[in-house]
């Protein structure tokens, strides 16, 4: 029989946390300058259209990707706590039976290939994008594998540094060589490069199994077992990528390339939160063993507090000079920086879902379901009602893109709100990541951000605006919001 965890037990799990968070926010870092020469590459080489069919058909890959891992980035943090096995035996059955499905989905895409190119403007080479399935499948498998171990720097290495760096150098390189097909080819080389150095430090990391016979029978349980969790891993990433798949019906091309240029910059802050995800999983999954829900209820109101609170300071650093971010693209992308405002109020507003869900998996995983499922159809509904209002209107597309990304906002709010409530009542402890120093922060951050933006000329808005909204919102943020155990997110050492 397990024994709860004491307060020193409990401080070690926050200090884990924290240690995890601050690794993978140094990753958020490098992938932020990574990114910013990708964009630009894509958006002045390739052209808007060319970076709408690109969206489009990754649409289909990262999902096919994503189903392929069934839910095993959390469901194998709890096999590693509760089964007998090598450890490497374990990791072996969760990436063999990734691949069977990665291989079924990939044919299948393959043969299909409206599927990722509704308008059927694609090359052969194009198609070859469903190699992705399988290396993206195995990565998030190997990274959440080594997570288990707290060893974020994998993730940091592989993410961070391998995959945006190559997908930047390789689109600007394969412009000159094949631009028909460069986007695609070059995500192709920037995942492959990723997992390989996920799968080497998984090998160093666990070894390779012992005695293992792979058996049909028990990877048919453990796709079963595992069906809620890729069930809630699958509505949790629609949330993200649905509004393109519908937008792809509606828009042309050139307007999705727009939306998905501002949604880079967007998911930016919700990198943040796979800054704590690998590491909140195993600490959760221990004490969900020994029922220490008070411990719990700490470590999500702690990991809330601090997603929300990055989330909200980078979210107001680039919304407020959104328009100058998006006319990096090109005076075209412009008209996207209403969308662009929409997609980072929403990733603010999810901070509580995510912590929430990331205790729900392992105590509620059928009602998570369930209101994941409700989530996204209340999406599906809010964003075709949005862009049917706004055609109606007599407003252009731009306006469509922007209705897209603001019924994105209010369904994450309504999952946030009901989520946490859910947890809430579980655990018998009271949940509220909220502070008021939220506020104070933000109000002078706002001001400093359109001082810039009202007084400098555009490159200064980006160069000194930006950096000086962080700079006065973090002071602020750690004088009145952080307390002791919040200040251990920056320490490297904990007494």
């Amino acid at each position: 029989m397990t024994t709860a965890r004491g307060p020193a037990e409990e401080q070690d799990d926050i200090a884990a946390l924290a240690k995890g968070g601050r690794t993978n926010f140094f990753g958020f870092l490098l992938r932020l300058l990574a990114r910013i020469p990708f964009l630009f590459i894509a958006s002045r080489l390739y052209g808007a259209s060319a970076m709408g069919r690109f969206a489009s058909a990754l649409v289909m890959v990262e999902f096919a990707g994503m189903i392929a891992t069934l839910g095993q980035k959390r469901g194998l943090a709890q096999r590693l706590s509760e089964d007998d096995q090598h450890p490497a035996n374990v990791v072996a059955d969760a990436l063999l039976v990734s691949t069977l499905f990665a291989v079924v989905a990939s044919v299948l895409i393959y043969l299909f290939p409206a599927s990722m190119y509704p308008t059927g403007n694609f090359t052969q080479a194009d198609r070859l994008l469903v190699l992705a399935v399988w290396t993206l499948a195995m990565g998030d498998l190997a990274l959440a594998a080594l997570a288990y171990r707290f060893d974020v720097g994998a993730t940091v290495r592989a993410r961070a540094v391998v995959e945006p760096w190559v997908l930047s150098i390789a689109a600007g390189g394969l412009y000159f060589v094949y631009p028909e097909a460069g986007l695609a080819l070059a995500y192709l080389a920037s995942v492959g490069a990723a997992t390989a150095v996920a799968l080497v430090a998984l090998a160093k990391a666990y070894g390779r199994p012992q005695q293992w016979v792979p058996s049909p029978v028990h990877l048919w349980r453990l796709a079963m077992r595992n069906l809620p969790l890729a069930g809630a891993d699958a509505v949790e990433w629609g949330t993200r990528k649905l509004d393109v798949f519908i937008l792809r019906f509606f828009v042309g091309e050139a307007p999705l390339g727009i939306y998905f240029f501002a949604q880079q910059f967007a998911s930016l802050p919700q990198k943040l939160k796979t800054s704590f995800e690998p590491v909140l999983g195993p600490v959760i999954t221990r004490n969900v063993i020994e029922r220490n829900y008070k411990a719990i209820a700490r470590q999500v109101c702690q990991v809330g507090f601090w997603i929300t609170a990055a989330q909200a300071g980078i979210a107001l650093a680039l919304a407020i000079p959104g328009t100058g971010l998006m006319g990096l693209g090109g005076p075209d992308f412009v008209q996207g920086t209403g969308a662009l405002i929409f997609l980072l109020a929403a990733e603010v507003v999810a901070a509580t879902a995510v912590v929430s869900e990331a205790a729900l998996v392992y105590l509620a995983r059928y009602q998570n379901l369930v209101i994941s499922l409700f989530t996204i159809v209340l999406q599906a509904v809010l964003t075709l009602v949005g862009i049917e209002l706004v055609t109606m209107l007599g407003y252009g597309q731009a306006w469509r893109v922007a209705a897209a990304a603001a019924a994105l906002m209010l369904s994450l709010a309504m999952a946030s709100l009901v989520k946490s409530i859910l947890l809430r009542r579980i655990l018998g402890e009271r949940l509220n990541p909220w502070r008021w120093a939220l506020a104070w922060a933000a109000l002078p951050a706002i001001g400093v951000g359109l001082l810039a933006k009202y007084l400098l000329p555009e490159w200064g808005e980006l160069a000194i605006g930006i950096p000086g909204v962080l700079i006065v919102y973090g002071w602020i943020i750690w004088r009145k919001g952080f307390g002791p155990e919040d200040r251990v997110l920056f320490r490297k050492e904990v007494g």
